[in-house]
């Protein structure tokens, strides 16, 4: 199906969906393993029985296919909670190569960037404040962060394209979320609100950001009762991402670095490229159970990266001597071609 034809429909399940009445069920694993929606951490928590104070671990797996360059990618992840006001938790993330060789149009194969195995993530959040603690239309509060380790995509692939030498990058997040479940007709809802301070792009799968910098994050979710006890939540969410990461630019403007060895080329006398990554959207529908749910399917679709800029390549045509051959280098597209991507999730809480 066409992105814009899934968009569109989740969308119309969005509003259809707030003519029912029925009660919003719990959040289920963010792809990092985190309580949320499908990528954003909400201020709940892994649910623990009254009395209780660990809770049943959930794990969680979520599938993205990104195979035309990024490459698929996997997350297996385990969460405990304590006492409904913390969690932790690790995932493993798994990647396989992308489907982009190096040919003319793309000399370095974009899907050389991300030629590695996974990483690893390790995260944790403190409820602050529950969900209507102090009166029912005030928000619960929570803080968390996550560390993501052996992360060599882009930043560590660029690193040894210019270098020679393979380099991995530790980055991570720290966040503030604001959520509000709103389980009354006519219009029940949740709201998800947050900011986060991160050096990662695309949660890591876009490498190490230049610098740490503040990104806001949220999402809106409506229930949409299927009967037997199982509510459909169709949601949309976004995440503000830096601009760009360690090395890419100079990996866009290599060749024109190089091209002082040639006759009649000078790098001045060119514009620098640089990266430009958008927002990244998601729409989803999450269907589980209304009443203390065990286990939660996710799929929906992603608006991550297209074309993120232009990289300087050699004009392979070029004689210094013939002029008609054109400039010694040439700018041609960088399309990460993940525009609009599926995933899928599933978690369970035993």
């Amino acid at each position: 199906m066409r992105f814009r034809t899934i968009r569109g429909a989740a969308l119309c399940l969005l509003l259809l969906s707030a003519l029912s009445g029925a009660r919003l069920a719990a959040q289920y694993m963010t792809l990092e393993g985190q309580t949320g929606g499908f990528l954003t951490p909400t201020a709940y928590v892994v649910y623990a029985a009254r009395g209780r104070f660990f809770s049943h671990p959930t794990v969680g797996f979520h599938f993205i296919d990104t195979s035309a360059v990024i490459g698929n990618l996997e997350t297996f992840s385990i969460t405990e909670g304590f006492a409904n006001r913390a969690e932790a938790g690790y995932t493993r993330s798994v990647h396989q190569y992308g489907d982009q060789p190096t040919s003319a149009s793309t000399p370095l194969g974009l899907s050389n960037l991300w030629n590695y195995s996974g990483m690893n993530v390790f995260h944790g959040k403190v409820v602050v404040f529950s969900d209507g603690q102090f009166r029912p239309w005030v928000p619960g509060v929570a803080v968390g962060g996550l560390i993501r380790t052996d992360d060599h995509f882009v930043s560590g692939a660029a690193n040894k394209i210019l270098t020679g030498t393979d380099k991995s990058y530790t980055n991570g997040d720290v966040y503030i979320a604001l959520t509000k479940t709103w389980a009354k007709p006519p219009l029940p809802f949740l709201v998800n609100l947050g900011w986060k301070a991160t050096n990662a792009t695309i949660f890591g799968i876009g490498g190490q950001s230049t610098r740490f910098a503040g990104r806001l994050f949220g999402g809106l979710g409506i229930p949409l009762p299927l009967g037997h006890g199982i509510v459909a939540v169709p949601s949309a969410g976004f995440t503000q991402e830096p601009r760009t990461a360690v090395n890419l630019n100079n990996l866009l403007n290599a060749a024109l670095f190089k091209c002082e060895a040639l006759l009649a080329c000078s790098p001045a006398a060119y514009p620098l490229m640089s990266a430009h990554l958008p927002t990244t959207l998601d729409y989803a529908v999450r269907v589980t159970q209304k009443d203390n749910p065990h286990f939660s399917f996710d799929v929906g679709v992603g608006q991550v990266a297209g074309n993120i800029g232009s990289i300087y390549v050699a004009n392979p045509y070029f004689n210094p001597y013939t002029p008609a051959t054109g400039p010694p280098v040439v700018t041609t597209p960088v399309n990460l071609d993940a525009r609009s991507v599926v995933g899928i999730g599933l978690s369970y809480r035993y």
